[in-house]
């Protein structure tokens, strides 16, 4: 009967350890989830500020701007403007 009594608190302890080992790892990795969520969010915040900024450098008037002021450059007179029609594609080296 002590030997029963023995072996089922070996048991107990073993079946006890185990379920403080389980709740200690299910906490870790809650908080490692919160901490990924936390930097995801972050990442999704500076995507859209990346996005924005994006847009603000490429806007029309920035570009005309520097296009003009910088590189000193000029839309040409609407005479020296021409339309070039797409067509097929003509490999390099071949006689048109």
């Amino acid at each position: 009967m002590v030997r029963l009594n023995l072996v089922l608190l070996l048991i107990l302890v073993a079946c006890a350890l185990g379920v403080v080992t389980s709740q200690y790892k299910a906490r870790k990795l809650y908080v490692d989830l919160q901490q990924e969520q936390a930097e995801a969010q972050h990442l999704d915040e500076e995507w859209g500020q990346l996005q924005l900024e994006q847009s603000t450098w490429a806007m029309h008037s920035r570009i005309e701007k520097i296009a003009t002021g910088t590189l000193q450059m000029s839309v040409p007179e609407t005479s020296r403007i021409q339309v070039v029609q797409g067509g097929d594609p003509v490999p390099v080296g071949a006689k048109p």
